[in-house]
């Protein structure tokens, strides 16, 4: 390793230890360990511009062992992302650009936000995804419009969760030829030895997964790391994987090859003794040569001018190829907010009575043909998810530009995944499942709500409706707790007008994601009110009198029966509203104006009935009224006899409300 090289790899250490030994927290183990790789790679192979680090055809690096975050840091500080030495010295602090673990939309240059392990392969799997859908759309001879790499980074965490597996045999199966993974097998894990847990081959599982494995036996030798990526390169028929063979804590005498390195600060002596073996000079904390820094900005400079050119060819791809200028505004310069807003078509309903996966179908298939960047798919769960874009070709090893994606029964990687094809940019993705295996997607859920990206859930059989199943099909709990999620929109349509706003809010969100829960059974038209129902909740069928004498609240397949349930009270003189609530979080969203207007706070007696956990619906009805609710889980029975059997009839609505009066 010439010495100018050897400078900066030590220099990416020594920022590293030193911003964990200021905060007293954080991991300096995998910094000290994977910095040659990570300076070999982003400083010789990765086309990347610090002066842009939205630019649409850099590659893409994901860290997906993101508690190795001050070695992100100390990269994008010296190649020159606008990260300062006052913001290292913020490391894990309040307010700061270097958060204990990446967040992505905090940091310039992070291209995800990671830390759970395992979820950062999944999303870089999306991102590769992403490019060879964009790459199929635009690209032309002459013109390779997109055409980069996606990189990951994570150590033994990421293999041993399941999702980086989940993952990776659907890349093996995609032959995403871009993807090349860097692992950095040190052999230690917080408890220990990874041979307390973990002594499968890992090579042998990636090459089974339809892998090119390449193994770098010195994790320090950075020709032979330079070597194995761009051996990566020239497949291009199979994604790469490339076992970087490290010590955890390189350099620090007392902690090289042991467990605490991993997790804790080295503390201040060895941090002394960490300058010293390594050849360190200056004692100073986050003190880095000039010339160092130079020298690293400087292999900056080649991104810069891979940028001009490609941006000079986009100009002349432009000009040959005007449709595709069209094409190109189409996937990211339209505003689908203003267009489906406007657009009659999209909002005509139809009054038959059908389950809102059917109409989500409906809807779905309508945002189709006006969102060409509309992409997603179900967990081999297509046909009964209603979740297939007609005519719109499947993703496939043979066909990138199809739009409908074959997940097979991966949830938890599926979540990621989509993830990874927003991150990307130019894919608007979607993802389906049953409600209850939402669980399984769920912490890809979280971090989409987290990084504040608009990733659309399509959730059906969405209660005890799913009937002949059983309980274990039948979700009870997971409305509460995607309800409980901040910053993700949940919306369970009454019926067809009510899935038409739904799909709208899910397609135009620009900051949060969207959960669709709808039904497997049929629903009757209850005429409910698409625009209104954006709110979140609207009067459906209101009271004669100017106060009505009640008010029952419900969501999805339970709306029809508030509705009878009115008709039943109406014949005894009690004349009640009935609101129709399909998104909580939407309503909370509205003035107070326009809530007092729906739920008057005069009104005491209240009923909400949902086939679902009643937690939460407190806030609803008050200490007066009555929750109609889930206590327990389901059976396998047929629906109606379920529904019958747990008190969800308009009888005993109606026989609730008058109990209140």
């Amino acid at each position: 390793m010439k010495q100018s090289d050897l400078n900066a790899v030590n220099a990416i250490r020594i920022l590293s230890a030193d911003m964990v030994q200021k905060a007293k927290s954080g991991h300096p183990g995998m910094p000290l360990g994977a910095a040659p790789a990570a300076f070999e790679l982003w400083a010789r192979h990765m086309n990347h511009n610090p002066a842009d680090p939205k630019w649409i055809n850099r590659d893409r690096f994901v860290l997906s062992g993101g508690h190795a975050s001050a070695m992100l840091y100390s990269l994008l500080h010296l190649f020159g992302y606008g990260l300062e030495t006052e913001d290292l010295m913020q490391f894990r602090q309040a307010g700061s650009r270097t958060p204990g673990h990446p967040e992505y939309g905090v940091t310039p240059g992070v291209d995800a936000s990671t830390g759970p392990l395992g979820a950062g392969m999944a999303m870089a799997v999306g991102m590769a995804m992403a490019e060879e859908h964009l790459a199929a759309v635009f690209n032309k001879a002459g013109f390779p419009v997109f055409d980069h790499y996606t990189f990951a980074l994570g150590g033994d965490g990421c293999m041993m969760e399941g999702i980086s597996s989940e993952a990776f045999s659907l890349a093996g199966t995609l032959k995403l030829s871009k993807l090349i993974i860097l692992y950095d097998s040190n052999r230690i894990s917080i408890e220990g030895s990874t041979d307390l847990a973990f002594t499968e081959n890992v090579g042998e599982r990636m090459s089974a997964f339809g892998f090119q494995v390449i193994d770098v036996a010195d994790g320090n030798d950075l020709g032979a790391i330079g070597e194995a990526i761009e051996e990566a390169k020239a497949d291009t028929t199979r994604p790469s994987f490339i076992i970087v063979h490290t010590e955890i804590g390189y350099g620090c005498p007392e902690k090289q090859g042991k467990a605490s390195a991993h997790g804790e600060p080295l503390g201040e002596e060895n941090v002394a003794a960490l300058r010293k073996n390594l050849g360190w000079e200056y004692d100073e904390p986050f003190r880095v040569p000039e010339e160092t820094v130079n020298y690293v900005k400087g292999f900056g400079t080649r991104g810069a001018a891979a940028q001009s050119a490609w941006n000079e060819m986009l100009e002349r791809y432009f000009d040959s190829y005007p449709q595709m200028k069209e094409e190109w505004d189409r996937f990211f310069n339209t505003d689908y907010e203003q267009l489906l807003s406007e657009d009659s078509a999209y909002w005509s309903v139809t009054e038959k009575e059908q389950a809102t996966r059917v109409a989500g179908s409906v809807y779905l298939n309508k945002l189709k043909d006006k969102m060409p960047s509309l992409m997603g798919g179900s967990a081999d769960l297509g046909p009964s998810n209603k979740s297939v874009m007609t005519d719109a070709g499947d993703f496939s090893s043979e066909n990138y530009a199809g739009r409908n994606i074959h997940f097979g029964v991966r949830e938890l990687a599926m979540g990621g995944i989509a993830n990874g094809l927003y991150l990307h940019g130019g894919i608007r993705p979607y993802v389906s499942t049953f409600f209850v295996f939402s669980d399984y997607l769920k912490p890809m859920a979280r971090l989409a709500a987290i990084m504040e990206i608009p990733v659309t859930y399509v959730m059906t059989h969405d209660s005890i409706g799913v009937g002949e199943d059983g309980p274990t099909h039948q979700p009870i709990e997971q409305l509460a707790a995607f309800r409980a999620m901040p910053g993700i929109s949940v919306i369970r349509p009454a019926d067809t007008a009510e899935t038409a706003a739904a799909w709208y809010a899910a397609s135009t969100s620009k900051n949060k994601p969207t959960m669709l829960v709808l039904s497997r059974q049929n629903l009757p038209c209850i005429g409910g009110n698409a625009k209104a129902a954006l709110k979140g909740a609207y009067i459906l069928k209101d009271s004669i009198k100017d106060t009505p004498d009640a008010i029952i609240i419900a969501s999805g397949s339970e709306v029809g029966l508030a509705v009878e349930a009115r008709r039943l009270l109406k014949l005894k003189d009690i004349d009640v509203r009935v609101v129709s609530m399909p998104s909580w979080d939407l309503f909370e969203a509205q003035d107070e104006e326009y809530k007092q207007s729906v739920l008057p706070s005069e009104i005491k007696a209240r009923v909400a009935v949902e086939a679902a956990a009643p937690l939460g619906w407190e806030k609803y009805v008050g200490d007066n009224g009555k929750i109609i609710g889930m206590t327990a889980f389901g059976a396998s029975a047929p629906a109606k006899i379920l529904f019958e059997e747990r008190g969800f009839t308009a009888e005993n609505v109606a026989g609730a409300v008058e109990d209140l009066m």
